[in-house]
């Protein structure tokens, strides 16, 4: 059993399908604060309950279909050779087959939500596996394909609560979509030499140079403007407005040491940085959100 639930977590990247639920479960309560024909609802704990539950699945499929494409690279990766697939402890059939069943399911449960909600997921879902998956191993491109379903999260949730995208829908996607981009570059700044055995392309030069670390910083600046929209459009106040402003710059400053040094260590600071910036935004937002 101790195996089973190693090789299970493994599969479905829990860490990272963690943070994707979190995101949505967060901008599904903002959602639920949205006021619909002048008339603010209650928070239908049950459709989060549903939420997360069908989030998770969907995300864990999406992570399936990834491991079972890339299986035969997989092997070849020290972070990834003992995944279930490339380690033996499952067939690429048997990592298909759940992929699809938590697929199915997970769709099914946010298409009781609403159809947009479901739709958006299984959009999620295509094109993290078969338009990103492919990519990372010819162009560096696939960093900004990747940011596209990596954002769907808030976008998902905050559906699923308020039944439509409006301007608030957006701006929660495009604040996770610019940070998906630092957080992104400095992951691939620190596991450079590993992703190079398996073939992946995924630094904005395709290596450590001082070009990839410019672009790594200047995607931070981008953030700091994009993470006032809440403010700026009237649905956030000024907490999220300070704690946004400072969080960025931290994020930058790291990002701009990362630029002058050039090494893995600052590196390694801009991706614990982009772990922290991202669930303390989305939370203080939650809590000075004006309807």
């Amino acid at each position: 059993m101790k195996q089973f639930l190693a090789d299970f977590s493994k599969l479905i990247k829990f860490r990272l399908t963690f943070l994707v639920v979190f995101s949505a479960s967060v901008t599904f309560l903002i959602g639920s604060k949205v006021p619909i024909n002048g008339v603010s609802p209650d928070i239908n704990w049950m459709n989060w309950l549903i939420l997360i539950i069908g989030g998770f699945l969907v995300t864990s499929a999406a992570n399936c279909f990834n491991e079972v494409i890339e299986v035969d690279l997989d092997k070849l990766m020290t972070r990834t050779k003992d995944r279930p697939m490339p380690a033996g402890h499952m067939t690429t059939g048997q990592g298909l087959v759940s992929g699809l069943v938590m697929g199915m399911l997970g769709t099914w449960l946010l298409g009781k939500l609403n159809i947009e909600t479901g739709l958006l997921s299984v959009f999620s879902i295509f094109l993290y596996a078969f338009a990103y998956t492919p990519l990372k191993r010819k162009s560096p491109i696939a960093a900004i394909v990747g940011a596209i379903p990596g954002a769907l999260p808030p976008l998902i949730g905050y559906v699923a609560a308020h039944g439509k995208i409006d301007q608030i829908a957006v701006i929660l996607f495009l604040i996770q979509f610019v940070w998906q981009l630092p957080h992104f570059w400095a992951i691939a700044w620190v596991l450079d030499d590993d992703y190079k055995k398996a073939g992946f392309r995924l630094l904005p030069t395709t290596k450590r140079d001082k070009t990839s670390a410019f672009i790594t910083f200047f995607s931070t600046l981008v953030l700091i403007p994009v993470s006032l929209m809440p403010t700026f459009y009237g649905f956030g106040g000024y907490y999220i407005a300070g704690v946004s402003l400072l969080a960025g710059l931290v994020f930058a400053w790291l990002a701009f040491k990362m630029w002058m040094n050039m090494d893995v260590a600052s590196a390694k600071k801009v991706m614990f940085c982009s772990f922290f910036y991202l669930p303390l935004v989305q939370l203080v937002l939650l809590f000075d959100f004006i309807a």
